[in-house]
């Protein structure tokens, strides 16, 4: 009978791990829901949106305050556009406020990051933050690199 008691011990140890570990891994990779806070979606449009995602998150100085809900094409300019659902606390944004996109560390995940403007006017619920600085793509950037070299070698 301790022998038993001492099994169902053990297993329902192993189970209460294995659902920590699961949900540690929800949050971590921003599947899980958050908690229910107030929210208002604001849109940003992008010339390029290479490695940007979906649950990316958006930041200003460094803090999470909010996150990417769609990433779509307008058919109009032919840019891309963000959509993002930020959180009320910082519902007092200008209108002149500026989005780009950025990456963690030198080949890490993309986010959005916002530096804010002087405007007294605030972005409203479904604005459009107009000025952005879109995806620095590494490639393009080499590129531009060896066809500058090459061009000063045949001077």
């Amino acid at each position: 009978m301790q022998n038993r008691t001492l099994e169902i011990g053990v297993g329902l140890f192993l189970l209460a791990g294995i659902l920590a570990l699961l949900l540690l891994a929800l949050r971590v990779s921003g599947l899980s829901p958050s908690p229910s806070t107030d929210t208002y979606k604001l849109y940003a449009y992008f010339d390029n949106i290479a490695g940007l995602t979906v649950r990316a998150k958006v930041t200003m100085a460094g803090v999470t305050i909010g996150k990417v809900t769609a990433i779509d094409l307008d058919r109009d300019s032919f840019t891309g556009r963000v959509t993002m659902q930020l959180e009320k606390r910082v519902d007092n944004l200008p209108t002149d406020s500026t989005a780009s996109i950025l990456t963690a560390g030198l080949l890490g995940e993309k986010y959005i990051g916002i530096s804010v403007g002087g405007e007294e006017t605030p972005l409203k619920d479904g604005g459009t933050i107009h000025d952005t600085q879109s995806s620095l793509v590494l490639e393009d950037l080499i590129g531009k690199f060896l066809l500058n070299t090459v061009s000063k070698d045949a001077k």
